[in-house]
């Protein structure tokens, strides 16, 4: 149990220069977005003390293939410390636990915990060259389906890119409304829910990618509706807490939409 300890102290020690960055991608108020990021580890932690009836019957065992998984991981992770690629950092915290708990416990164990372990990838933000690759034609899309519906709603606005001008203000859609990371964090959400889904592989398919169209629905309601507000109150409506707060109701919305599509799928399979 002390040797344990003592590897788990020294594999949380070399890492440790990772953590300020990380921390402050999931609370840093240029990517509030990422916040989801920091209870991934809780939520990993309650899908373990779930497995702890198994976990007790199961023989604990260190593997050879678990230290190679944890040796790899620490070279790439020292070779992308001094290369600054912050991304593999992050990776590689995530990884090499992993490979410390096949080393530590065994493949048994390993199993047992593989959802919970593998789950703790979603605690590493997108990296920036992914976001700016994908975020611009989301930013089109989610401009060009916005200024449809807010003419529908009987108010004039005029698209050129990514800015929308009413007949008093103007909008800019921004790379943070493009909703990759509201993509992102939906995505975490129905991992969860297709976790509950036992071995129904077509359910959780059908789970997991339907997440990425919620959440480009909800991301579109976002813009029309801070588009509208912008029409009657000015653009000041877009910026501030509006903006946060819209953030946070798209992700309400999005789970609230993936908990009701996950009850009536699981009906409708179950009923047949």
């Amino acid at each position: 149990m002390i040797r344990i300890l003592l590897l788990l102290i020294l594999w949380a020690a070399i890492f440790f220069p990772a953590y300020p960055d990380l921390i402050a991608a999931w609370l840093g108020s240029s990517n509030s977005d990422n916040s989801y990021g920091i209870l991934v580890p809780f939520i990993s932690l309650y899908f373990i003390w779930t497995k702890k009836e198994l976990l007790e019957q199961a023989e604990f065992a260190a593997t050879s293939s678990g230290f190679v998984i944890l040796l790899a991981s620490l070279l790439i992770y020292l070779v992308s410390y001094a290369g600054g690629v912050v991304f593999l950092q992050r990776m590689m915290i995530v990884l090499s636990f992993n490979g410390l708990v096949l080393y530590l416990f065994g493949k048994e164990t390993y199993k047992i915990l593989l959802f919970p372990l593998l789950f703790l990838f979603f605690m590493v933000p997108i990296p920036e060259s992914v976001v700016n690759m994908v975020s611009f034609p989301l930013q089109t899309y989610a401009t060009i389906i916005s200024s449809k519906i807010i003419q529908w709603c009987g108010i004039p606005v005029y698209r050129e890119g990514h800015m929308l001008y009413f007949t008093q203000t103007q909008l800019e859609v921004a790379e943070a409304c493009s909703g990759i990371r509201s993509i992102s964090a939906l995505l975490m959400l129905s991992v969860i829910f297709m976790h509950q889904c036992n071995n129904n592989t077509k359910l959780k398919t059908i789970i997991v990618l339907s997440s990425v169209v919620i959440a480009f629905i909800a991301n579109i309601l976002r813009v029309s509706g801070t588009g509208i507000l912008a029409h009657f109150f000015g653009a000041g409506v877009a910026r501030g807490f509006l903006h946060e707060f819209s953030g946070m109701a798209v992700f309400a919305f999005g789970f609230v939409m993936m908990f009701v599509e996950y009850k009536l799928l699981n009906k409708l399979w179950t009923s047949k």
